[in-house]
């Protein structure tokens, strides 16, 4: 039943008792939110970030075929085509004269320009050659352990039983598949991120977090090294310390070698970072409490402090592998860093320093793209990570 307030015109009050349990009732949604925890809270901010969410998967991807790269490449990666040196990409087909084939190429011609000697491959639109799927090729060890031929896509087979030409992405000076080499270069190019970062995080923590919680000459000594680290100028070191490796090391120390480099030198951000952070939550209730109870500084750090901005920490690690993968890249084109047999994004642009060999064959210069392709997917990744890291925005 309602009443009429006098002078109130159509307000209407209920008359019946009030319920304080049902006043503060939560509906399921508003339950469901409260209740959930900063993790859950970070993916449903992170889940509208929809272009974050497409470089994550586009990452996921990419470390996906880095993963199984004897299965995505097409050729082995020392496979020669001695007859198809400097090959230009082939275009991909779908019809043939107005009719679908399905995904083929046509087949190559050759013949030598005599004025600039330069190697020609006309296509020879009499021969289709259609692409193979899930099909035996060359065969390779598995992560070295099962001998297998299995891949996504071969060249066409001509009636002798060998190999049609099919170079997606051209070949290089002796003949072998650039895409195949691409492929296969990218475990190293985002390998050397992911342990890079690794190592940083565990030097960045550690100083961070005893500068942080101890303060004083602690944080005095860690910020005054910092301050010495930053003050070389980062890519004539980056060189220097490169310049110094032997040369008759094998390809596997040399990786590390600059793992450790390219990690040893960025570790001072996110050292400054976790010092700001530890310097603030370190007067909280919970962080004293933990010491009255006779928590060691180890476990209070570890297990009370750094959890409060883990999320932190993982948007600050996505944002920092691009300057590993750049840094390796840059490094391996000027020919100081990793060096073949090894095959990286870096070492595949070293061969296109010539500037003649640029002009005559631009399609060297196509390992530039997944570099770029992937630090921007890890850029806006991180991006959207930054924002979701404070899901109460």
């Amino acid at each position: 039943m309602s009443a009429p307030i006098p002078g109130a015109g159509e307000h209407t009050v209920s008359a019946a008792p009030f319920d304080p349990a049902a006043a503060e009732a939560l509906t399921p949604e508003q339950e469901r939110y409260y209740l959930a925890s900063q993790w859950r809270l970070m993916w449903w901010k992170l889940r509208r970030h929809r272009l974050a969410v497409f470089c994550g998967a586009l990452l996921v991807l990419m470390y996906l075929v880095v993963i199984f790269a004897e299965f995505f490449a097409p050729y082995d990666l020392q496979r020669r085509n001695i007859d198809y040196i400097y090959t230009p990409p082939q275009a991909l087909h779908l019809f043939h004269e107005g009719e679908f084939v399905g995904p083929f190429v046509y087949g190559l011609g050759y013949r030598l320009d005599m004025r600039i000697l330069k190697r020609e491959y006309p296509e020879d639109r009499t021969r289709i050659h259609r692409l193979r799927f899930f099909c035996s090729g060359d065969r390779y060890r598995l992560w070295g352990l099962w001998e297998m031929d299995l891949h996504l896509i071969c060249p066409a087979l001509n009636d002798d039983g060998s190999a049609a030409p099919m170079f997606l992405l051209g070949t290089d000076r002796l003949g072998r598949d650039l895409l195949s080499r691409i492929i296969y270069g990218a475990r190293i190019s985002l390998t050397i991120g992911l342990v890079g970062i690794a190592i940083s995080f565990f030097f960045g923590i550690l100083f961070g977090g005893l500068a942080g919680f101890y303060g004083g000459w602690v944080d005095a000594g860690v910020q005054r090294m910092i301050e010495i680290i930053r003050s070389f100028p980062e890519l004539p070191l980056w060189m220097a310390l490169s310049a110094i490796l032997p040369i008759n090391w094998s390809p596997l120390w040399v990786f590390f070698a600059i793992t450790v480099i390219l990690a040893t030198l960025d570790w001072t951000g996110l050292a400054r970072a976790v010092r700001s952070k530890l310097l603030a939550l370190r007067e909280e209730d919970y962080c004293s409490a933990a010491q009255l109870m006779g928590a060691g500084p180890g476990r209070v750090i570890v297990r009370h402090l750094l959890p409060g901005f883990a999320s932190h920490l993982i948007a600050s690690a996505t944002l920092s592998i691009p300057t590993m993968i750049l840094g390796e890249t840059a490094l391996s084109f000027l020919g100081l860093g990793l060096r073949p047999p090894v095959t990286s994004w870096g070492v595949l642009l070293n061969e296109a320093q010539n500037i003649n060999v640029v002009a005559l064959y631009p399609w060297l210069m196509l390992p530039v793209v997944p570099v770029i392709v992937v630090i921007l997917a890890f850029n806006f990744f991180g991006d959207g990570l930054r924002d979701a890291a404070d899901p109460y925005k």
